[in-house]
């Protein structure tokens, strides 16, 4: 090998190494968890933003599917109020008498007697 060869080959491997470090530490920069975290924050923002549109969409086209599924889940998230309510229905107006009357008795009752009424 000639001196000119020995140091074409020197400077490619200046060359390289440099590349490779550079790589490196842009390799380092974007494994950092808090560019790593951004990214993934970004990703979410993104992704969050494109199901709200699509869902806004859908609402648009479909707005009686939309009310009746709510309907259903206000239903179903009020389902004990609603039983309640219709069993005092059924069962003659609930025991609004009978609560009166109960009032009535404990307010001529002494303290000591009164007990209360378990639910």
């Amino acid at each position: 090998m000639s001196l000119a060869e020995i140091e074409q080959a020197q400077r490619a491997v200046r060359l390289t190494r440099a590349r490779f470090e550079t790589t490196l530490a842009e390799t380092q920069d974007r494994l950092r968890p808090a560019n790593l975290a951004g990214e993934a924050w970004d990703g979410v923002k993104e992704k969050s933003a494109n199901l709200a549109g699509d869902a806004v969409d859908q609402v648009k086209q479909r707005p009686g599917m939309v009310s009746l599924a709510l309907g259903a889940i206000a239903l179903f998230l009020a389902r004990r109020p609603l039983k309640r309510a219709a069993g005092k229905l059924i069962s003659g107006g609930g025991d609004e008498a009978g609560s009166e009357e109960e009032a009535a008795a404990l307010d001529t009752q002494p303290a000591s007697k009164r007990t209360r009424r378990s639910k």
